[in-house]
């Protein structure tokens, strides 16, 4: 069985790391699976929303399966960090290598460490079940934050709670991320999938045009001084003028019916 499910149910798309029992953690196979999900998903014109998940109720991802990925399989390769450390997909293939600005969901359900919190932090909305954790564990094998850690974590707790965890590699409950923002939403055991997957269809019935500028705006203004962030707001919404659902909301409203999107 694939290590990576991904699953299409009308506009939603679901991708579920499959190896509960490894605590969902990713080996270089399941690495490469996940980067060919993320950019199928990117690239369907047909799906708006993804949901990723893990398998079982005991883990979302609990990082890299560290008896994969030996240090001599990097020496082997004289252009492996050539390759990840920069302008490669990464782990999990969510980082500066894949730019999705449709919206992503993490449905969280169970421990999520290492690199499975990185991958969390790439969500856009990250739901909890109760009894999930949080940490940032590799730092008691002397192994770094590759996948966008050390960037998006600060970005979502601020610097002070980030430093924390990534300094002290300290074990969070879903209770604790929720009340320094880590997550949107905490929910019962076995329920996180089904709560984003409400999400996930509200989403799904806007028109997907003003989101997905709305979400491109908001990450390429981050770091950029406000009159920047302005110019590229301004410039991405200039982007919607002209299309068939730019001039359909408001004649819907206007009229007083229902709006007819295209999506375009």
């Amino acid at each position: 069985m694939s290590t990576v499910l991904y699953e299409k149910k009308n506009r939603l798309v679901i991708i579920t790391i499959n190896r509960p029992e490894v605590m969902n953690c990713i080996d270089p196979a399941t690495d490469k699976k996940m980067a060919e999900a993320w950019n199928r998903f990117k690239e369907d014109e047909e799906a708006f929303v993804a949901i990723v998940t893990g398998a079982g109720d005991q883990a979302f991802c609990s990082g890299a399966d560290l008896k994969a990925w030996p240090p001599f399989m990097i020496k082997k390769d004289a252009h492996f960090q050539r390759r990840r450390a920069y302008d490669g997909p990464g782990f999990g293939g969510l980082t500066r290598g894949i730019d999705i600005f449709k919206p992503i969901l993490a449905a969280i359900n169970g421990s999520c460490f290492a690199g499975g919190l990185e991958m969390a932090l790439a969500a856009d909305i990250r739901i909890a079940a109760e009894h999930a954790e949080f940490g940032c564990l590799e730092r008691r094998w002397n192994v770094g934050l590759g996948d966008g850690g050390t960037q998006r974590l600060w970005r979502v707790v601020g610097l002070g709670r980030a430093m924390d965890l990534i300094l002290t590699g300290k074990r969070i409950k879903s209770s604790d991320a929720l009340s320094v923002g880590l997550v949107n939403e905490v929910v019962p055991k076995g329920k996180a999938l089904e709560r984003c997957l409400e999400l996930a269809e509200l989403i799904s019935q806007f028109p997907q045009g003003a989101i997905r500028t709305d979400k491109e705006a908001v990450l390429r203004g981050i770091g950029e001084p406000l009159t920047e962030g302005l110019r590229i707001e301004a410039m991405l919404f200039n982007t919607l003028i002209g299309t068939h659902d730019f001039s359909e909301g408001p004649n819907a409203f206007a009229q007083k019916r229902n709006p007819q999107w295209k999506n375009d």
